[in-house]
């Protein structure tokens, strides 16, 4: 089961994610825009509030998210003068992450956001965290039970490798400049499908007029193979190869 290094040391997710949060950094504006218009609607939550982060990965980007989203609900929640929410927070990535090491910045987490959102015992309700573990290409929550889903950088991850691309890219883990077209739309089918499938699942989970931000891999170029999307891919397809060599050679 693939997934991201984790505990806390040098090599570790947590202490390699930067581009992951400033991506968050420079998508805030659009999912305070979104929170803010769910938060005006008539059908504003009166209990509890259900965010979820798909692909949290296993270090502190998973919370960075969640921090923000409960900041802007609770202001506009005393600005409507509703009563104190609780929070659910749910936490999704395969069944490989280690969520133990999202855990642990749970309690600094929370002080951290008290502390900034000025909250006393008496006005801010308390937060549920739970981890789910399961791909996103399948159902994970119940019907209409989650307000807010956001994720960042996950959906380039397809469900499995697309049928009938094998020696037919080779040397190559991905797309590249020398895939035949076939493999191409192998890709493409895939993708179709992954996606298809996740937002059917998504639309099922989600409360009505609840939202969803997504911040996916795009390009400027037509080409499948644009360096913008596959660069990253080449790289780890050259050390792949050289490792495959050295031991051949061995």
């Amino acid at each position: 089961m693939l997934h991201v290094n984790g505990g806390e040391g040098e090599m570790s997710y947590a202490n390699n994610s930067l581009l992951s949060r400033k991506v968050l950094s420079s998508t805030w504006l659009i999912a305070k825009e979104a929170i803010s218009k769910f938060c005006h609607q008539s059908n504003f939550p009166t209990t509890t509030f259900t965010m979820a982060e798909l692909g949290c990965s296993c270090g502190p980007n998973a919370l960075l998210i969640a921090s923000n989203l409960v900041e802007r609900v609770e202001e506009i929640r005393k600005r409507l003068q509703k009563n104190a929410l609780e929070y659910q927070i749910l936490l999704n990535d395969l069944h490989g992450n280690d969520f133990n090491a999202i855990f642990r910045y749970l309690p600094s987490f929370l002080e951290e956001l008290k502390t900034k959102i000025g909250a006393h015992d008496s006005d801010f309700g308390p937060c549920f965290f739970n981890g789910v573990p399961g791909s996103f290409y399948f159902r994970l929550f119940p019907t209409n039970s989650v307000h807010f889903f956001h994720s960042t950088y996950t959906l380039h991850w397809l469900s499995r490798v697309p049928e009938g691309i094998e020696n037919k890219n080779k040397g190559k883990i991905f797309i590249s400049s020398t895939s035949p077209k076939s493999v191409v739309e192998a890709y493409y089918k895939q993708f179709q499908m992954d996606f298809s499938m996740f937002l059917k699942c998504r639309a099922e989970e989600l409360v009505i007029d609840g939202h969803m931000i997504l911040t996916m891999l795009g390009r400027t170029s037509e080409e499948p193979w644009s360096k913008e999307c596959t660069s990253f891919w080449e790289f780890l397809s050259l050390a792949l190869n050289t490792m495959v060599a050295e031991v051949i050679n061995y």
